[in-house]
């Protein structure tokens, strides 16, 4: 799946790309079998696109598509000696590491298969080979990191990793190192989980006689808690958080903030972000993902959404719920009385359903609401009820004819607050009831308080 760090990963490199003019990939790494499902990387093409991370090649690059590239540039290898074949068994394998383990040393391949180490000695039946990179023994490598600056590190650390499997599929490693060099990528933008990765790379970049990207890794994000992303606090697909209502202009503008930064700017467009991005502005230490920042960014842009869009976005969140979009002659209306409330499209739905369902009119609950003021809010409630047929059905107007009773029979805005809203909408608590009658409509309004009060009524005769 595409998860939070991916996505950021994937925001950056669209940055860099947009910022130099430069071209945005997007490639496939497949070739491992058991994880590289045809419904995982649907997740990828469609996370990606609900990102509108518009990439620049025509056709995604496929790992498994190119298996006779990766053969070619391992035969060359072989023939210059700077890859040999690897006879050693799995089992063979787990009892060297074991060895080395109980020795104090760091678990590596000892080179037990170099062509100066098994001179005359026979290759083992049955054994299907791999194929081994020859990493120099001496000196060491070091780049200039797009993030953490100068790093070093020691052949002398490294060994000969496995660049193609027994069955010919190349390793995740080398198979890279082929792609960048055909498809000239300029800068390799990753989580700082790669940097071991790095030195064993640029060998094989110079060995293949490839050109150097510039490398940039990114520290991981991290819960709120300070470990490491797990299901309970973020690492769920990208996708996830589509279902659960964020816009994906605000999951991408705080991922693009989670780890980097333009002054105090909390909110910015993509191409703002273009503009600005640098990746010598990247912080070196873990981001925190916070739901709660999330939630408030998206709220902002849910905020400044246009009311119809918004509303097309919602309709089908409804649907789902099992509201009757029939009752509600204007949604758009209604977002923009719920949407300063609500922080996700998921919120804005089920608050939305107070207007999409007929709750029953119950009045059961009132007297205790009311308490000892009961008939005085029920003789002001026949009052709205009588007149309001005849007023302007807004809700300044309705505002207007609360007041008018309110002044007239000394009773408190509460005393028909809440009996409106319980029979009206079956709610206890509603937005503004004014602005919540308008949208009902009034003869919704009308045919529902004539029924409650006739069910109010009943009761207080039989108490």
């Amino acid at each position: 799946m595409m998860h939070l760090g991916t996505a950021r990963t994937a925001i950056y490199c669209w940055a860099v790309a947009r910022h130099f003019g430069g071209e945005f990939l997007l490639r496939i790494e497949d070739t491992d079998r058991e994880r590289s499902t045809p419904e995982a990387t649907q997740v990828i093409l469609d996370a990606m696109k609900w990102l509108n991370l518009d990439y620049d090649n025509k056709e995604v690059v496929y790992q498994m598509n190119r298996l006779p590239r990766y053969k070619e540039v391992v035969d060359q290898l072989l023939a210059k000696g700077l890859a040999y074949k690897c006879y050693a068994t799995k089992e063979e394998l787990d009892e060297m590491r074991e060895a080395q383990k109980a020795r104090g040393e760091k678990p590596r391949y000892d080179g037990r298969w170099r062509p100066e180490n098994c001179v005359g000695k026979p290759i083992p039946e049955g054994v299907t080979p791999v194929i081994r990179f020859r990493n120099p023994d001496d000196g060491v490598v070091t780049w200039e990191d797009g993030v953490y600056g100068e790093i070093t590190v020691a052949n002398s650390e490294l060994d000969d990793l496995v660049i193609m499997r027994g069955d010919g599929i190349p390793t995740y490693n080398f198979a890279v190192v082929v792609d960048d060099w055909d498809m000239q990528i300029s800068h390799v933008i990753r989580g700082a989980d790669h940097i071991n990765n790095t030195p064993r790379q640029i060998n094989l970049y110079n060995a293949i006689g490839a050109p150097l990207p510039t490398f940039a890794h990114l520290p991981l994000i991290h819960g709120e808690d300070g470990q490491k992303l797990s299901k309970r606090n973020g690492t769920v697909s990208v996708l996830q958080y589509n279902e659960e209502g964020y816009l994906p202009e605000a999951l991408f503008n705080y991922l693009a903030r989670l780890g980097w930064g333009h002054k105090d700017d909390e909110k910015f467009t993509r191409e703002q972000l273009a503009e600005w991005f640098e990746l010598s502005d990247c912080s070196r230490s873990p981001a925190r993902f916070s739901m709660k920042k999330l939630d408030w960014l998206n709220h902002e842009y849910i905020k400044g959404y246009d009311d119809k869009k918004l509303a097309e976005l919602v309709k089908p969140r409804i649907e789902k719920l099992g509201g009757d979009l029939s009752l509600v002659k204007d949604l758009p209306g209604v977002m923009a009385l719920l949407k300063s409330r609500e922080p996700t499209l998921q919120a804005l739905a089920k608050a939305a359903m107070l207007f999409c369902h007929n709750n029953p009119v119950d009045s059961s609950s009132l007297p205790a609401q009311l308490k000892d003021k009961e008939d005085a809010s029920f003789e002001a409630m026949a009052a709205f009820v009588r007149k309001a047929p005849s007023i302007e059905w807004k809700k300044e107007s309705i505002y207007g004819l609360m007041k008018e009773i309110m002044d007239e029979q000394g009773v408190k805005v509460l005393h028909l607050a809440i009996p409106l809203r319980v029979l009206v909408t079956g709610a206890e608590k509603t937005p503004s009831i004014d602005a919540t009658l308008e949208l009902y409509g009034q003869e919704r309004v009308l045919t529902r308080l004539n029924e409650g009060m006739e069910k109010w009524a009943a009761q207080r005769a039989g108490n």
